[in-house]
């Protein structure tokens, strides 16, 4: 809904994820608890 949100690590931190990051075919929307591979980037929200 919002185009964004967080991410929860193995380690417990929440990263950042925006709508546009997420690179799958079709609608770009992911489920809670759903697992994802990700890579950390330091940047502006």
């Amino acid at each position: 809904e919002k185009g964004f949100g967080f991410i929860s690590t193995e380690n417990g931190q929440d990263v950042f994820a925006h709508f546009s990051a997420i690179q799958t075919n079709g609608f770009k929307t992911l489920e809670e608890g759903q697992k994802v591979a990700f890579d950390v980037e330091e940047g502006q929200r």
